[in-house]
């Protein structure tokens, strides 16, 4: 029998590399990651002797925004299953610089789908769009389902409507299963530093080790969020394409504990071993619009695949901080050496 392929675009992302170690405990097929030539290999740094030996892991680059090494990638891998990670994911930076994050997220979206049309028209494939999408919703209308209307308040946000609705055209022009996901606030080891959480978390652990003063610069703080650990997410992804994919179809995805940023804050801070750690609001971590109330309801998902998420939130904290630990504490190391 034929080994099954995958390929996952943004590999060496938070969500890229936790799905990378799930698809390899969990499954037996071919992975292939993509990922631009100057993406940093930390995250999938414990497989990088698989991917020397070009076993079960392959390594392909190429750029969202240039079509002719995405169609490279699709015909040098044809893949089984796909799992469209890869984009301009932070939605502060879209204030900046928003048609890269349009071009990077709908019309890479638009690439890819394109390129799986040519040489891979049967995998079953992932759009990852967001739950920003969603954006400024009135709070009668939580939780938030499925038909809840797009109200993006971000370029990043209007970028993923694009992503969404590009992946449902695909399914419904060309027959492909093609299914897309809005995620809602997903988090735990390797989320990057411009995240909320995980720049709260990375501040505690340098105080800890005495790099910076004992106060954590903030923005927002009364956002509303629903939080999932992004070990489930994976597993969510898994499920989505594995057990009977359904063409088109869209799935709200999220944790099942909700509290504001504030609250979060206080958890991470809860945690620390420093004491008397204070909060400042910094006002360049300020959005222009902010989405601040993304709960979700995920009941579609959870009758279609039996998925529930398992990781409690606290053990997610836990073990955000204690990445950044570990972050800080080696980069301590490499400074002294």
């Amino acid at each position: 029998m034929t080994m099954k392929k995958a390929l996952i675009t943004g590999v060496t992302g938070m969500v890229g590399s936790h799905l990378l170690d799930y698809l390899l405990k969990e499954t037996d097929w071919e992975i292939w990651g993509m990922l631009r030539w100057r993406s940093p290999l930390i995250n999938i740094r414990d497989h990088l002797p698989l991917i020397n030996r070009q076993e079960r892991i392959r390594l392909v680059y190429a750029d969202l925004r240039d079509t002719m090494s995405i169609d490279k990638a699709v015909e040098q891998s044809k893949p089984d299953y796909v799992f469209h990670l890869a984009a301009q994911s932070y939605p502060k930076t879209s204030f900046d610089s928003p048609l890269d994050t349009l071009d990077t997220n709908i019309q890479g979206t638009e690439r890819l789908l394109g390129a799986l049309r040519r040489h891979s028209p049967h995998a079953a494939i992932h759009i990852c769009a967001s739950s920003e999408v969603f954006g400024r919703v009135p709070r009668e209308k939580l939780p938030i389902d499925e038909e809840c209307s797009f109200h993006p308040a971000s370029p990043y946000a209007i970028s993923k409507v694009g992503t969404d609705l590009v992946g449902r055209y695909y399914a419904e022009a060309y027959g492909m299963t093609v299914m897309t996901t809005r995620m809602f606030t997903h988090t735990g080891p390797r989320r990057g530093d411009v995240f909320a959480e995980s720049t709260f978390a990375k501040q505690i652990a340098m105080i800890e080790h005495n790099k910076i003063a004992p106060v954590v610069s903030v923005g927002n703080l009364e956002s509303l969020r629903t939080w999932a650990d992004v070990r489930d997410a994976v597993r969510a992804y898994y499920l989505l394409v594995t057990h009977n994919p359904q063409a088109g179809e869209y799935y709200n995805i999220g944790g099942n504990f909700t509290c504001t940023v504030r609250e979060m804050l206080d958890e991470l801070i809860s945690l620390s071993t420093h004491k008397g750690i204070k909060v400042e609001v910094d006002a360049s971590r300020l959005r222009p619009i902010d989405a601040d109330l993304q709960v979700p309801n995920t009941g579609k998902f959870e009758a279609h695949t039996g998925w529930k998420p398992e990781i409690p939130f606290k053990t997610t904290m836990r073990d955000l901080l204690d990445y950044w630990r570990d972050r800080v504490r080696e980069e301590s190391n490499f400074l002294i050496r």
